[in-house]
């Protein structure tokens, strides 16, 4: 099916959820969680996103999440996260699940948004668990310590963690509720995120993908269109009250 079938899907649902991935902000300059060669100062992120690292070396840890957060600081929306803004805006009932922790759906205007894996930008203590906005590239000390006296840590989803239950359930609510579901820039591997999709195809919803490359998804999916998600989505909403002409 074509991009004007799936612009249809768009244009005649009443309760949309979408679930994004790295691909989307890799679009906005933000490295894949893998970017720099699967390496970082010799180690490999999956050695250094999991708790049994936090506890070994906590400065290390932060070391590479202040590294990242530079990176990620300089990124901007681009006119995918814009679109789903767009998107938002318009629809009866919406739910954006994002497994990124860049922030970007929210600066481009997104509200309804669940950021499944956690947020770069917020902290959370070890001991009394208070969760912290902070939006500052580099903590003024490495590690970082709440005002308790514990230490603080990124406020993700390590490896070997379980997603937050609350977040697990309203994504879960979301995609049980929606008639139409829109799958972008994800490999569609990482659970329990994955079977989203396949949950709303089992319940007769049509499943819209937007992806560079074909994923396990690709052939199950509604309609599955191949390409950049910042030239895509804008075109997909397009035929909608803000979307100009169709």
């Amino acid at each position: 099916m074509t991009l004007a079938a799936a612009r249809a899907l768009v244009a005649g649902a009443r309760s949309i959820a979408v679930l994004t991935g790295a691909g989307i902000s890799a679009e906005s300059g933000v490295p894949t969680f893998r970017g720099p060669g699967g390496l970082w100062r010799n180690y490999r992120p999956e050695e250094l996103a999991t708790p049994e690292a936090f506890a070994a070396d906590p400065s290390l840890v932060w070391e590479w999440y202040a590294w990242r957060r530079g990176l990620v600081a300089a990124a901007r929306p681009n006119p995918g996260h814009e679109a789903l803004a767009a998107l938002e805006r318009r629809s009866a009932a919406f739910q954006l699940i994002t497994q990124n922790v860049d922030g970007l759906h929210v600066l481009a205007g997104s509200r309804a948004v669940i950021e499944i894996h956690g947020s770069l930008w917020r902290t959370r203590c070890v001991g009394c668990g208070e969760v912290r906005t902070d939006r500052t590239p580099a903590p003024e000390r490495i590690p970082p310590h709440c005002p308790c006296g514990s230490l603080l840590r990124p406020d993700v989803v390590w490896f070997g963690e379980p997603l937050p239950e609350d977040l697990l359930g309203r994504s879960i609510d979301a995609v049980d509720a929606c008639d139409l579901m829109l799958v972008v820039g994800t490999s569609g591997v990482v659970q329990p995120a994955a079977s989203f999709a396949d949950a709303a195809l089992r319940r007769g919803a049509p499943v819209v993908e937007v992806n560079l490359d074909p994923t396990p998804l690709s052939g199950r999916a509604t309609i599955s269109l191949r390409g950049r998600s910042a030239a895509l989505l804008p075109e997909l909403i397009s035929g909608g009250p803000e979307g100009g002409k169709s």
